[in-house]
């Protein structure tokens, strides 16, 4: 089979396409068409997908003027729901939630009136102890920003790499997750957390409470894997108390020629204004971290994962610690607990 090169002519494309017949010893002119329209709309299709980029949505504008939601199911946010609900916002701040039977109000004093009748609202949700916006796609390296080298690092604050335009963010607010805590990861001190909600053009826009807290992952005394004592168990906990006491000296000198920044980052954590989050799960780790705060007379303290932590809970109580439980929706980690 033999082909001749394309013939634009009349605003078509032909090809023609030669096939010998053996039986007649004669050749066969085949000739296909296609017309040059179609090759102009592929052309543009193509140019069109070049140049077509995701883009990330417009934060809204802030909220003005007064608004009214009537009938729905408020969902209070501690198991309370007022089924016949009345809610008010006036210039981005909720004003009134209370239940439309038994309260009075002025239907006319409202800018806009919205009735919910078998709608529900919830509070918006904030996703603590969260990597949202510091990781893209986990396969790719160059969009992952959620540690850093070293293993001494409370220096370090995730707002500052928070990437606003992240698809993720993006994703998770359309379920309701309005805000979260950016917490970096890696080492045995990983870095400062805060709190930014996820409607903003960049972070300086998006912060809400800012480093929060000093995050500081307790060494496990066991392998999870194997169950074997961890060797370098002892190593590790040296390692956290010498910079504890290293760091607590210094904070108690107001100023020096020559700052140190990971001694001058754990200042909140000593006077009280930053909180030390202790990532542990284990009633033995548990236990121990609540020594270390008592040893350094830290004044806020909270356990992030607390798998063990109804083990010790009036322990817990009495010290006033917070705990932040880890994914509620995961699978047990010992074979005899419930599903």
């Amino acid at each position: 089979m033999l082909a001749s090169p394309p013939d634009f002519s009349g605003g078509q494309c032909v090809n023609k396409i030669y096939k010998i017949d053996k039986k007649n010893n004669k050749h066969k002119l085949i000739t296909t068409m296609k017309t040059f329209n179609f090759l102009l709309l592929t052309f543009y299709f193509l140019l069109s997908s070049f140049f077509c980029f995701a883009q990330v949505e417009t934060p809204a504008l802030p909220q003005k003027g007064t608004i009214l939601l009537l009938n729905g199911y408020a969902h209070i946010g501690n198991g309370e729901v007022i089924e016949n609900s009345v809610i008010a916002l006036e210039n981005g701040k909720l004003t009134m939630v209370a239940d439309a039977r038994i309260v009075k109000f002025d239907v006319s004093k409202y800018d806009t009136i919205i009735k919910l009748e078998g709608k529900h609202v919830y509070p918006g949700i904030i996703a603590p102890n969260s990597t949202l916006g510091l990781t893209e796609i986990e396969a790719v390296r160059a969009s992952v920003d959620e540690a850093e080298t070293g293993t001494i690092n409370p220096h370090v604050r995730s707002l500052i790499a928070y990437n606003t335009e992240s698809k993720i963010t993006t994703t998770v607010r359309t379920n309701g997750v309005l805000l979260g805590q950016i917490t970096p990861r890696g080492g045995l001190i990983s870095g400062t957390s805060s709190v930014v909600q996820f409607d903003a053009w960049n972070w300086e826009d998006a912060v809400i409470k800012i480093d929060d807290g000093v995050h500081l992952n307790w060494p496990n005394l066991f392998s999870r894997w194997n169950g074997e004592k961890n060797k370098n168990y002892a190593k590790s906990i040296e390692t956290i108390t010498t910079f504890f006491d290293n760091s607590k000296a210094y904070c108690n000198i107001e100023f020096h020629p020559e700052k140190n920044l990971r001694f001058e980052a754990m200042r909140g954590i000593f006077n009280g204004t930053q909180t030390l989050f202790i990532h542990t799960d284990y009633i033995k780790e548990i236990t121990e971290a609540i020594a270390f705060m008592k040893k350094y007379e830290l004044k806020k303290m909270s356990i992030v994962g607390g798998y063990d932590a109804w083990m010790v809970a009036p322990l817990l109580k009495e010290n006033n610690i917070s705990v932040v439980l880890k994914r509620i929706h995961s699978l047990p980690e010992r074979q005899e607990d419930d599903v």
